[in-house]
């Protein structure tokens, strides 16, 4: 085994808030900013739940 593995942070580069969509975005090699349109339309969409879970990730992913 060689280690070599990804492991989901938040990023402290591409951050706005907590860096939760940033560090989405790095983990799946998509623009962040992508992410971070898809989390705002769920969040509309769920009548607010994306936020809740927003800072429920950033307080479960370690930063980077």
């Amino acid at each position: 085994m060689n280690g070599d593995y990804k492991r989901l942070v938040r990023s402290t580069t591409n951050k706005t808030i907590c860096g939760v969509c940033g560090g989405i975005g790095e983990y799946a090699n998509i623009d962040p900013v992508l992410v971070r349109v898809i989390w705002v339309i769920a969040s509309l969409g769920s009548f607010g739940m994306g936020i809740l879970i927003y800072f429920i990730v950033a307080l479960i992913v370690p930063q980077e």
